[in-house]
Parts: structure tokens; C-alpha cells; sequence
């Protein structure tokens, strides 16, 4: 049994996928039109550089995560947002697209400045990618503050098999690349429209770009 079978996601466009994130490229996934509709541009948490933030914030615009594995969670005692915000506002029961936020904290590294630079975003990522390998709530508390401009994301227990959210595919694809438990996500906006890129604008984005697309609603 391969990697990609223990998490239920072996498909062309998956070894593809895989393979990419092996290189430390980013690939784009979409979801459904039953969740977000959205595509989100993924990449290895451990390889990302200040270019690779600029593209993001460029590229895509979305909200800037990292995705982490439920036991890196565990072991660094990361609540849900929802539990954390002792405020009415922070239930999220009302979800259209999901019984529930997989959010948690939001996190600066302490080597960055302000937090929000492409250089100082990139640090926080890189180093929550090189914790995730060897999670460690000493060091998770001596290296990064709270709040921050890196939002965490938790990722449902078995995966895939739990949820079906970019969250859990992202972790998905680091484990099977043989990465750290921790991925970026970073949704894709449409200047024009406001909204969500469209999926076939997406695709022709990654097209031009030489990305691999992977449509996680035919996994």
C-alpha cells in the first residue's frame, strides 16, 4: 500500500501533486461546489520564501494559513478559535459550507518585525513548518507570539476521511511528499468579480503556470 492509499487520495493528478510538493512547488486544489467553491493555492510550509508569500498575496489574495496535522495540534496544545474567544461572535454554528471552522490561533514568529512583510510572513511559515517536523511545546512557545498574522488551521483527525476540506488535503499531500505535518493554503480571488476565482480561470492559471490542478471533488 502506498502513502497515497493509507490517506485515500491516490489519483493521476495526485501522484502529480505529490511529486510537486516533493520538489517544493505549489500545485492549486478545488474543493467542490458543495463546500467553498473555492480554489486555494497550496504549498509545503517547510519551503516557503518571501517570493513565495509575494505570490500568494499576488496570485491568489486570499487569507494566508497553515494547515498542521492533528497531532502537531495536539502536541502544541493549539485550542480552536472557537474555544479559545470567550465572545458570542466566536461560535461558528451557522457555517453554510461546514458543521464547523477548522481556525485556531493566529501566530507571529518572534524573529519578525510587524509580522505582515513577505520576508517576516515567509520566517513564520517556514519555522511552523520545521516545528511540525519535531513538535515541541517548549519550543512552539519560546519561538512564536500570539497574535499574529499567520492564521493556523486544524486538521480533522483521520484526514481526508473526516473532512473534505482544503485544510486536510494540504496535510494530506505534506505527509505523503514525505514533508512536515504542514501546509499553506491561500485562497484565489477574482479582482473583478469579488468573489472566488472561478475554477476553469484557476485552471488556466495553472496552466500558464506549469502547476498541477488537482479537483478534490473527483478524489
Amino acid at each position: 500500500m502506498t502513502n497515497a492509499d493509507r490517506v485515500g487520495i491516490e489519483t493521476d493528478r495526485v501522484t502529480d501533486a505529490i511529486a510537486a510538493f516533493k520538489a517544493g512547488d505549489p500545485i492549486l486544489a478545488y474543493d467542490s461546489a458543495d463546500r467553498e467553491n473555492e480554489v486555494d493555492m497550496v504549498y509545503p510550509a517547510c519551503v516557503v520564501q518571501p517570493a513565495d508569500v509575494a505570490r500568494m498575496r499576488n496570485d491568489a489574495g486570499g487569507l494566508i494559513c497553515v494547515a498542521l496535522s492533528d497531532a502537531v495540534t495536539a502536541t502544541l496544545e493549539l485550542p480552536f478559535a472557537r474555544e479559545a474567544i470567550d465572545h458570542p461572535v466566536a461560535a461558528s454554528d451557522s457555517l453554510e459550507y461546514d458543521a464547523r471552522s477548522a481556525s485556531s490561533l493566529t501566530v507571529n514568529h518572534r524573529d519578525t518585525f510587524t509580522g505582515i512583510t513577505d520576508r517576516d510572513r515567509a520566517v513564520t511559515i517556514s519555522e511552523l513548518g520545521a516545528l511540525a517536523a519535531e513538535p515541541c511545546l517548549g519550543t512552539f512557545v519560546e519561538q512564536f507570539r500570539s497574535p499574529g498574522h499567520v492564521q493556523l488551521l486544524r486538521a480533522a483527525p483521520e484526514l481526508l476521511a473526516d473532512r473534505r476540506g482544503h485544510t486536510e488535503f494540504a496535510v494530506a499531500l505534506a505527509q505523503n511528499a514525505n514533508r512536515p505535518p504542514a501546509a499553506v493554503v491561500c485562497e484565489m480571488l477574482d479582482d473583478e468579480t469579488g468573489t472566488a476565482l472561478d475554477p476553469d480561470d484557476a485552471k488556466r492559471y495553472a496552466e500558464s503556470e506549469g502547476l498541477v490542478y488537482v479537483d478534490m471533488s473527483d478524489l
